[in-house]
């Protein structure tokens, strides 16, 4: 499994060429402004290859990017170098977050949460935000909704290809436990122009805004904010994506 999280690493960002990072992150950039203004620190959460974490520094903040996975750091770290910002990235689990210093905002974007699979893990991992969070300070996250994990994706099937890597995702939706299981049988080329086959499995929860206002308000939050992804709408329930804004109090 190691082995192969390694071959995702390597090739995510080409697989995510889809993704606008830019507009992500002017997003979330707007978000800190409108709620915490004077913000100049972010932890951000399950970074991945810090597509995110770079471009919030690029914007002005002091950025800690934490991630599960040494070899996605690997590759944050790498692009960081590259593009001249200056990042801390930290090895660490979510749900037990231990940050040198609080800072201002904590991010955790692009299914970050629904990775955590039971209401008691995303309680854990709100506790140790608000831990690592200053006075007043701000937590930001975005969810896929039950919609989205079960009625747009659902049981299907997706095939894509890229110059160096290609993949078959393969998903399947429990109602009964809010579980989304994915299974990605991912192809990476060689240097001679063979492919090695490479499996892992996802898993993610579709958490319901009880569930989320719930957790928050137990971890020592405030909702100030639950929108339609990209948007300042109030969150509908067929929207693919919500984003949460809760306040340290």
């Amino acid at each position: 499994m190691l082995e192969a999280y390694q071959a995702f690493a390597s090739c995510y960002d080409s697989l995510m060429y889809d993704v606008d990072y830019d507009e992500w992150t002017r997003y979330l950039v707007e978000l800190i402004e409108k709620h915490n203004p004077a913000a100049k620190t972010v932890a951000d959460i399950a970074c991945g290859t810090g597509s995110i974490s770079v471009r919030l520094n690029k914007a002005g903040y002091n950025v800690v990017g934490v991630d599960l996975s040494d070899a996605m750091l690997d590759v944050a770290a790498q692009k960081a170098r590259k593009m001249g910002a200056k990042i801390s990235f930290v090895c660490q689990d979510m749900k037990n977050l231990k940050l040198h210093r609080q800072v201002d905002v904590v991010n955790c974007a692009m299914d970050g949460v629904n990775y955590l699979t039971s209401v008691d893990e995303m309680k854990r991992f709100f506790g140790s935000a608000n831990n690592s969070l200053k006075s007043s300070g701000i937590f930001m996250f975005d969810v896929s909704t039950e919609y989205k994990l079960g009625t747009i994706i659902g049981e299907d099937t997706f095939c894509d290809e890229v110059d160096d890597a290609a993949f078959i995702w393969a998903s399947g939706f429990d109602s009964g436990t809010s579980l989304s299981t994915m299974h990605l049988t991912l192809f990476v080329k060689t240097d001679n122009n063979s492919y090695n086959r490479f499996e892992e499995q996802h898993v993610q929860r579709a958490h319901s805004l009880f569930e989320i206002d719930s957790c928050l308000l137990s971890a020592g939050f405030e909702v100030i904010g639950v929108y339609s992804f990209l948007g300042n709408d109030k969150a509908r329930e067929d929207d693919e994506r919500w984003q949460i804004v809760a306040k340290k109090v």
